[in-house]
């Protein structure tokens, strides 16, 4: 027996399934409305698509680096609870072991194992932040992983040049409280830039500043916002009297990324 797309819709009104799973269970049952509905119930399914709608604000981040590459997944939940649990954990290894062999939309080959785990763990689960660096010939990957609770909440991979594996992983640590958002400032988008420089002009119009005084002014503060975004700017968080430019000397920061929970 042949189905529609709306006989998939219907299914999904009347069980609560998701759409994929509603699917699978018209194909498992020739179309048969009634018998999908308990083919879904047997497997656990039926209430799935509630779960959809529950926010997934915890989770892991699971990092590895195998030589020159490296990887970072963050697998999200609902609760700290399922986060910290074993198979949660296993899968975001699982998932992050898959990037870092074949890339970053391998992840795709393991979306029956995350609808597998909504249902044994009863929660909305989803793969949030995928990143990957592979690190140019001559080039070294440093990373620094923030465990809280048995499980990695904050991930930081960062590709150096000319650098030795003790500073690259003191960058790393450095990113993962500085939280950076550009490499340099010559990375920010112009209408970025723009953007905040109009609003610091605004900010110091109100404050009375005088009129003449605001280019410096503006110039000033926005070398702020530099230091606030940009990692080669910013104040090295070990020592604040230098900028992580300096704290590097003769390495150069090629690429980093950054996966944090929340």
């Amino acid at each position: 027996m042949s189905f529609t797309a709306q006989d998939v819709k219907a299914l999904r009104d009347s069980s609560g399934a998701g759409m994929m799973d509603c699917k699978k269970a018209l194909e498992a049952n020739d179309g048969d409305i009634e018998a999908s509905k308990t083919w879904l119930r047997e497997k656990g399914l039926a209430a799935s698509a509630k779960r959809e709608d529950r926010d997934a604000s915890q989770g892991v981040v699971s990092l590895l680096i195998d030589g020159d590459v490296g990887a970072i997944v963050e697998l999200k939940s609902e609760t700290d609870f399922v986060a910290g649990s074993e198979q949660f954990k296993a899968e975001a290894d699982a998932l992050v072991a898959l990037v870092v062999a074949k890339g970053v939309d391998a992840v795709a080959e393991r979306a029956d194992a995350i609808e597998a785990l909504k249902v044994t763990l009863k929660e909305n689960i989803g793969l949030g932040e995928v990143k990957r660096i592979e690190a140019a010939p001559g080039n070294l990957i440093g990373s620094y992983q923030h465990i809280q609770g048995g499980r990695g909440v904050n991930g930081v991979l960062v590709e150096i040049a000319n650098g030795t594996p003790e500073i690259a992983h003191d960058v790393a640590v450095h990113i993962a409280f500085a939280r950076p958002t550009y490499l340099s400032r010559d990375d920010i988008p112009e209408d970025v830039v723009a953007a905040e420089r109009a609003t610091l002009e605004t900010i110091s119009r109100n404050e009375g500043k005088p009129e003449a005084a605001l280019p410096k002014i503006v110039e000033g503060r926005i070398n702020g916002f530099y230091k606030d975004v940009a990692l080669l700017d910013q104040p090295y968080a070990k020592d604040d009297k230098q900028s992580v430019t300096q704290f590097i000397g003769s390495a150069s920061i090629v690429n980093f990324a950054q996966v944090e929970i929340g």
